[in-house]
Formats: structure tokens, sequence, C-alpha cells
């Protein structure tokens, strides 16, 4: 897929493809956060289309990629506003939209929990049952809590927290939190499905191949070598079209169709399918006078709506990434992902390093005003360096957190005055333990092909790899192709997130170029990360190498209006060996991007469980007005160094940076988005001498 490809509008995306006698999907959505399914009647439909009831799915299995409690459409009781209960397919999108409004949907409406609090206390249960997945990505101990709403729970216990505390001179403890946003790429979900002789196959943007081959498995009743997946280029992600969301509903109305299905959402339709995990973090840290960290706790509460998705492991990183990347003897997190009758959250450009960072580096700041020191001064006498134990017991190699701080602090001039400037810095994980495999075939009239699972996402991952082949071939770019990945002609990969394609197939690469050169027509190559943590104490290995990365800010605020604006953002980022320059520089602008819509207006609105903003007019992303002249970055590299992901590290640490602006002058914020009305009440109470 080459650059000139893409600016023509030759790359042929998911909602491009067809096939003969295609039929086009759409989706009939309850319009309840939570309600009894009385009936379904789609008689009225015409003969020319094709209904799907629950009725028609009622036999199929149970899916989920980490906690199996999704079905093809909502069964009994519809979960959130916007859960599938009944689909149709017709010759044209027009008709399919005429025919859905023929179905006629009885509800009997019931209580519903909208909010992390009213979860909590267990009022209404979203699941009665909450069983764990059989799916690799379950690949940690997920612990839910029977009886309850919680759907997994995460522990870090690192010495004694209440000793640490007696050490402490000065304590601060605050809370915050982090809204619901929404991935909004430029290409919706969309799904082809069509059944051949009993076997399904299926075009889909997902970063997860195999493990979409392995739910769908289960949901029909098949062997997963009777389920094949083929993913096109992906006009955009940023993590939505991770695991299952329109594949299962598009498989089982081309089956009954008896012909090809496709189902491309409306945009409207993104907000109730996938969106980031809103998150209340409660940090409590203490310190000795000099400022040495001697005990942090971190109390998080993640809402995952109304399915699991991958809301355990957000769960889980949030929980090691919020203890910041500091040497900390005394350590206690719980963390917990919490069910809600809101549309399902999952994975989003950070997985959650963004909720975490803006807490744990808001937090920071404030210890750093108590105690009276310059905030840089206060991380860098705490930060992790190489030899250093982390609170979960890992020594850390290879760490350039303090370089990547003092990199960011220098690019906003922070020595000659620290008014209206504000710093962040960023330890994130990598998926551990993962696997990945890759072939390399020869052809006959010369060439090499590669394969793998590794999807595009727009991140540039093809051209990586293609330059990385290139070397270790000795070959022209020109005589390098790389297909579609496959799931019937590509070996096994855990999947294309966590940024690890770049490092983990780069590995597998180089083993199958020399198995290529042994066998002289194909190789085949495999490369493990190894590690994991115990969920009941945190201890283990949470990531086989760290991203690090940190964001310096400075802003103007309008105090009349609370506007902020954001005059210079630096981001510094570890990159280890860089494969491909360009790309990286392009990874590390679109996550600062990303990050100053987090930062300043992105969220996700609700009233009475239903979304408001579910438009491009209401919901805010950033555009090029909104980019700072002064939005600069670096990548730190290191000869004969480990590659190091990118595609998500200098987001995270931009809000934090904004908000620790805003700190530096009285503005004392604990939510994001650092919207106007936020900030002019944070001003009120700077200047009323209140209480944040």
């Amino acid at each position: 897929m080459s650059r000139e490809s893409i600016l023509l509008g030759r790359v042929r995306y998911s909602q491009d493809r067809e096939l003969p006698g295609m039929l086009h999907a759409r989706v009939l959505r309850s319009p309840y956060p939570h309600a009894r399914i009385v009936r379904v009647d789609a008689s009225a439909v015409p003969a020319r289309a094709v209904a799907l009831t629950p009725d028609d799915v009622r036999g199929l299995g149970v899916y989920g990629c980490q906690i199996q409690d999704q079905t093809v459409l909502a069964l009994d009781r519809a979960l959130h506003a916007g859960d599938p209960v009944a689909a149709v397919a017709a010759a044209t999108p027009d008709e399919a939209e005429d025919a859905l409004a023929l179905i006629e949907v009885e509800y009997e409406e019931l209580p519903a929990v909208s909010d992390l609090e009213e979860a909590l206390a267990g009022s209404v249960l979203v699941h009665e049952r909450i069983r764990i997945s059989d799916n690799d990505a379950a690949y940690f101990g997920i612990r839910p809590e029977q009886g309850t709403n919680v759907c997994h729970r995460f522990r870090i216990l690192h010495g004694d927290f209440e000793v640490g505390l007696e050490q402490a001179d000065v304590v601060i403890e605050e809370t915050f939190r982090t809204p619901a946003a929404q991935h909004a790429p430029m290409e919706p979900h969309a799904c082809l499905a069509r059944w051949e002789g009993g076997r399904l196959e299926l075009w889909t943007g997902t970063h997860t191949p195999f493990n979409v081959r392995s739910d769908l498995a289960r949901v029909f009743g098949l062997a997963e070598e009777d389920v094949r997946v083929v993913v096109p280029p992906m006009g955009g992600s940023f993590g939505a079209k991770t695991f299952v969301h329109l594949e299962a509903l598009t498989a089982a109305l081309a089956r009954k169709a008896g012909r090809p299905v496709r189902c491309v959402l409306p945009r409207s339709e993104e907000w109730v399918t996938n969106n980031r995990h809103p998150a209340l973090l409660t940090v409590k840290i203490g310190a000795t006078a000099d400022g040495t960290l001697v005990a942090k706790r971190v109390d998080s509460w993640i809402d995952t709506g109304a399915y699991a998705d991958c809301g355990p492991g957000v769960a889980q990183k949030i929980g090691y990434s919020a203890v910041g990347p500091y040497r900390i003897p005394h350590v206690h997190v719980e963390s917990r992902c919490v069910y809600t009758n809101r549309p399902p959250n999952g994975a989003f450009r950070g997985f959650g390093a963004t909720q975490a960072a803006w807490a744990s580096e808001r937090a920071m700041d404030l210890l750093a005003d108590r105690l009276g020191l310059d905030p840089l001064e206060l991380r860098l006498r705490n930060v992790l360096r190489d030899g250093d134990v982390f609170c979960t017991g890992e020594t850390v190699r290879d760490v350039h957190f303090a370089e990547c701080l003092e990199r960011a602090a220098a690019a906003i001039d922070w020595g000659q005055g620290r008014s209206g400037k504000g710093l962040c810095v960023l330890l994130k994980g990598m998926q551990t333990p993962s696997r990945a495999q890759i072939a390399v075939e020869a052809a006959d009239g010369g060439g090499y092909t590669i394969r793998c699972a590794t999807a595009e996402l727009g991140q540039g991952s093809r051209r990586a790899l293609t330059l990385v082949a290139s070397e270790l071939l000795g070959a022209p770019l020109s005589e390098i192709s790389f297909p579609d990945p496959d799931t019937d002609i590509v070996p096994y990969d855990t999947r294309a997130t966590s940024s690890r394609s770049t490092y983990m197939m780069g590995n597998a690469l180089e083993e199958a170029v020399r198995e290529l050169r042994k066998d002289g027509r194909r190789g085949v190559g495999e490369f493990r990360n190894s590690g994991g943590l115990d969920p009941d104490t945190g201890q283990g290995v949470a990531s086989s190498h760290w991203h690090q990365g940190a964001a310096a800010a400075e802003v103007r605020v309008d105090e009349e209006t609370g506007l902020v604006e954001v005059v210079r953002l630096h981001a510094a980022v570890y990159a280890g060996r860089v494969v491909n320059p360009p790309g990286a520089e392009l990874q590390n602008e679109g996550s600062m991007i990303m990050g100053l819509g987090s930062a300043l207006f992105e969220a996700v609105s609700f009233a009475d469980g239903q979304v408001v903003n579910a438009n491009l007019s209401d919901y805010q992303i950033p555009s090029i007005a909104d980019i700072p002249d002064g939005l600069t970055h670096d990548l730190l590299t290191k000869p004969g160094a480990e590659v190091h992901g990118l595609g998500e590290t200098a987001l995270p640490p931009v809000p934090a940076a904004i908000g620790n602006a805003l700190g530096s002058l009285g503005i004392q914020t604990t939510e994001l988005p650092l919207m106007p009305e936020t900030v002019l009440a944070a001003i009120d109470r700077r200047d009323g001498g209140g209480v944040r």
C-alpha cells in the first residue's frame, strides 16, 4: 500500500468491498439503556428484504474477548441505548432503512445504572453471571466479583502502604475523572460476510483477525479452520476495531439471507458501538520533606459499559500505569472494571495510559506544590533509572524517563520561568506475554512475499516491516509484496495492538529469513515475549520493555472566557532503534494532536443513558486550527537498542501536561476535558479561596 495509492484513492477498505448479489445491512437498536424485550415483530418487512430477530440467533453461542457476555442480538434484555435488537438486509442501503422502520419492538423499561457510583452500589446487576472467556485475549488471570457489577479486579501489593505512609512528612489525596471519548476514525466499522458450503468468510477491519476467528467459530459452532477472516487496510481505528463488533451480526444475516451481506455503520452508530473507558481514580501519595516518594495508593474504577470487551485488560494496565515511572517502596493499587448500562468501551489509543497519567501526574504537581519543590526536580529525584525495581518487582533496563523529561522541559524553556507551563512523564507497557509468527516466501520469478496477520490501520506497519525485510533479504523494496492478512494463509499473531507489531514481527522476521535461507522457498519465524502479572499481587513482569515518554506544555488562559490556548506543546519519546523515521515522526505528531483533543474538548455526553453528541458537529475533534504553532517532538534513539513501539506513547502525557500548566497558574482541575466552564469554575475557586 504505497503513499501514491492512498493519495489517489486506490486503496479498497472494508467499506468498499463488494461481492456479487451482496445485500446491505442496517441495525435496529434499543432506545432504552435497560429494557426487557417483550416482542419483536418483523412480519411487515417485505419478502425482498431479510430480517434478523432474536429468535433467529437464540441458539447461537455467547462470545466476548475476555468475558463471554455478548450475543449476536440482545435476546431477553437490551443492556444499553443502542444495543442491537434486530437487523435487516436489502438490495440497497435505502431499502434496508425502509425495511428497518417496519419492525415493531415492544419494550418494558427497567431500572438502569448510568454511572460508576450507581453500578458499584449494586442495585441493578447488568449481568447476573460473569463467565471468563477461553479466547486467548484473556491472557491474564481475570478476577470477576460475582454478584456485583465488577467483572475484573486487579491489585498491586508492593511493600506496606500503611507503613510507608507513617514515614511521610507530606501526604496529598485527590480524585480525578476522565470521560468517555470517541475514536472517530475516518472509516467507520465495516464488514462483509458470506457463507460458502458451510464455511464462513469475512472481510473486516480488525486489529485481531485470529481473535475474531475464534469468537465467530464459537458463535456458530464451527471449527476455527472453517472461519476465514481477511483484513483489508483500515481508514483509521485508534483501537475502535479491536475484537468482534459487527462481525457476528453480519455473518448471521448473511447465513439467513443465503447471500453475502455488507454492513457499514452510519457515523452516529459509532458512539453506541465502542468508546474509550471513562475512569475515576483516587490517588494518595506520601513523601518525605526532601521530596522522596515513600508511599502511593491508587484506587481505580473504569466504566466498561454493558459488555466487558477488553475492559479487564484496560483496568490492569491503568493499575500499573497509574503508579507512574517512579521508585516507590510502598505501593497499593486496587483497579476494578465495572459494568454499567452504557455503550461498550474498549481499546483506545493509549489503552488506559491517558486516564492513568492524568491522575498520577496531576497528583505529582499537587505534591510538588505542597512540598514547595519544582515539579521537574520532584520527578527527577524519584524517576526510575537503569537497574531500579518497579512496584511489580521487575528490574527495569534501558530506561530514559529522566532524559525524556529533561528534553521536554528544555523545549518550553522551563528554566526561564514556570508560569503557564506543565510537565508529564509516562510509563506504558506492551502486551506481555504475546507471540508473533511471520512467513517469507520466495517467488519463482524473483521477489518475496511477506505473510503475517499484522493489520494496516494507517500506522504504517506494512512500510516498517517491508523496510526490515528489505534490509534482511538484501532486496529492493519493489521486490517485496505484503498482501492483506488472511487467516487461511498467514501464520498466527496475537494482534496488532499495544504498539507491539514492529518489535514483535521484526524479531520474528529475522528468524523467518534465516529459515528461508535454509529452505530456499519459505521461512517461518516466531517470536515470543514472556512475562505476566499475578492479578492478586501485581508481581511479575508487566512489560518485556517499556514505552517511555514525556510531554511539556505552555498555555495562555483568557480568564474572562475560560478559553485555554496551548502555545507550545512538546513530546519526547524514547524510540530505541527507529525503522522508518518519517513514519515515526507522524506517529508522534498524530498522538500529540489526539492528546490535545482529549485535553481540551473531547467527551461523550449522556442524558438519561442516551448519547447526546453522536455526530462530528457536536462532538469536537481537533482541526488544523487547534494545533499550536509550537508543536514539536523529539525521537530519542540509542545505537544497538531494540525497536520500541511509537503508536501511542506521545498521546497520554499531553492532557496532564496541559492540566499541570493550568495548575501553575493556580487553576487546579481534576476532570477532563478542560472546557471553558471547567476552567472558569477552577478560577472561581482560586480567587474565592475555596477548596478544590
